[in-house]
C-alpha cells in the first residue's frame, strides 16, 4: 500500500518508472528513525514491526486483552503519517499519554484506538493497521512481524566476579534490556511463531530490506529468529542493508564496538546475505576494524554523518536518507526503472570506504 495519490514518474525515454520497494524491520524508535529517512525515498515501504514488548502500556494491554503489543506499531504508523496539519495532528493524538492516575493513566491513546480496531476485526491486526494506516494517510504500511505476541528468552552472563561463567537466563524484552550482563543468546518464545502472507508477499517482492538502527537484541535480532522471516529474507532478491547504532546501548549491548554489532548480526543471518552496512563516520573510532567485519560479512561500508548535530545520539533523517541513497546506488544500476526520489546534497553522503582508506576515522567515539 503506498502513499495515496501517488502516481509512478516518467523516465529518461517516458515510460513510466516505479519507486523502489522497500521494506524495514525493527521496532521503537530506532524503527521510526528508519523509516522517517526511506519516507524521503519511497512511497512503496513496508514496516515489519517486532511484536515482542511486554513493558509499559504495551505490557498491560497483551497481559488484559489477546491482541498483539501495540506499542510499536503504533511508532511506525505515527513515523509514517502524511505531512499535512491533519494528519500530524491525528499522529500527535495517537502519541499522547493519557495523564492521571486512574487505570487509563500512561496509556497512549493510539494504542488504545489499535486495540479497539483490532476487536472490531474481530482479531485481525493486520486489518486494524491498515485503517490506522489511512486515517494518518501514511506514506506506506505497517505489519506485525508476527501472528501471535512473542517472548523473548535470553541467556545473559553473570555480573560476578568470582563466577564469570555462569549464565543466567532471563525472560521478557524489558528484563533483558536492563539485565547487567552481556547476552550471550537470544530466543523467542514460541519459536515458529506464524507470520502473515502479506509480511512474506512484501519481502519477496521488495527491492530493498533494511535491519536497524535500534535495540540489537530485543528489536533487530528478533525478526531474524523467526523461521518464516529468515527463509523469506534468504530467498529474496531484495538488497540487504544494515543500519548501525551511534552508540552501545546500556544494559543490552554495554561496551559493544561496531564490529561486535555486526557479529552478533553475523551469527543470527542464517543463509541471508548482506549487501551494504550504514555507520555514523563520527562514532566509529576503528574504521579498519570495521571495515574488515563488513568486508567479512561480503558486503560494502557506507561511512556518513548521520546522526544530528545536536550532541544527542539519534540519527537525523535526511541524512540517513542520503547514506541509504548511497546503498541504492547499486539496486539502481541492477534494475532500470526505479526512481530514487529527492535528492540531498553531496557533502552529506561520502562513498563507500575503499581500500587504502581504513585510516582513523573522525573524532569522536563509540
Amino acid at each position: 500500500m503506498g502513499a495515496p495519490g501517488h502516481a509512478p514518474s516518467a523516465g529518461p525515454d517516458g515510460a513510466a518508472v516505479r519507486p523502489p520497494r522497500m521494506v524495514a524491520f525493527g521496532g521503537g524508535h530506532g524503527l521510526a528513525a528508519a523509516l522517517a529517512a526511506w519516507r524521503r525515498i519511497t512511497p512503496d515501504l513496508t514496516a515489519v514491526v517486532t511484536v515482542a514488548d511486554d513493558g509499559g502500556s504495551s505490557g498491560r494491554i497483551r497481559r488484559e486483552m489477546p491482541v498483539l503489543p501495540p506499542g510499536d506499531l503504533r511508532m511506525a504508523l505515527t513515523a509514517l503519517a502524511g505531512d499535512d496539519a491533519d494528519t500530524r495532528r491525528m499522529a500527535a493524538l495517537l502519541q499522547h499519554r493519557l495523564g492521571g492516575s486512574g487505570v487509563l493513566a500512561g496509556h497512549p491513546v493510539g494504542n488504545l484506538v489499535l486495540t479497539g480496531l483490532v476487536e472490531m476485526h474481530g482479531g485481525d491486526t493486520v486489518r486494524a493497521l491498515d485503517d490506522v494506516c489511512r486515517l494518518l494517510g501514511a506514506r506506506g504500511r505497517v505489519l506485525p512481524m508476527a501472528d501471535v505476541p512473542l517472548d523473548l528468552v535470553a541467556q545473559v552472563e553473570s555480573t560476578d566476579p568470582d563466577d564469570p561463567a555462569r549464565a543466567r537466563t532471563i525472560r521478557g524484552q524489558v528484563a533483558i534490556a536492563t539485565t547487567p550482563g552481556r547476552v550471550r543468546e537470544i530466543l523467542l518464545s514460541p519459536a515458529d511463531p506464524p507470520v502473515h502472507p502479506d509480511v512474506l508477499d512484501a519481502i519477496a517482492t521488495a527491492d530493498v530490506v533494511s535491519l536497524g538502527p535500534g535495540s540489537w537484541y530485543t528489536s533487530v535480532l528478533p525478526h531474524l529468529l523467526v523461521p518464516r522471516l529468515r527463509d523469506a529474507l534468504a530467498a529474496s532478491r531484495a538488497r540487504v542493508v544494515v543500519v548501525l547504532n551511534l552508540e552501545p546501548q546500556p544494559g543490552e549491548t554495554d561496551g559493544f564496538s561496531p564490529e561486535e554489532h555486526l557479529f552478533v548480526l553475523q551469527s543470527h543471518l542464517g543463509g541471508v546475505a548482506l549487501h551494504t552496512v550504514i555507520a555514523d563516520e563520527a562514532s566509529v573510532v576503528d574504521r579498519r576494524g570495521l571495515l574488515s567485519a563488513v568486508r567479512e560479512c561480503g558486503a560494502e561500508l557506507v561511512l556518513a554523518p548521520v546522526a544530528e548535530d545536536r550532541g544527542v545520539p539519534r540519527h537525523d533523517p535526511v541524512r540517513l536518507a542520503g547514506a541509504l541513497r548511497e546503498a541504492l546506488r547499486s539496486v539502481v544500476a541492477a534494475r532500470q526503472g526505479m526512481e530514487i526520489g529527492e535528492r540531498v546534497p553531496q557533502p552529506l553522503v561520502p562513498g563507500p570506504v575503499r581500500e587504502g582508506d581504513e585510516g582513523n576515522a573522525a573524532h569522536g567515539a563509540w
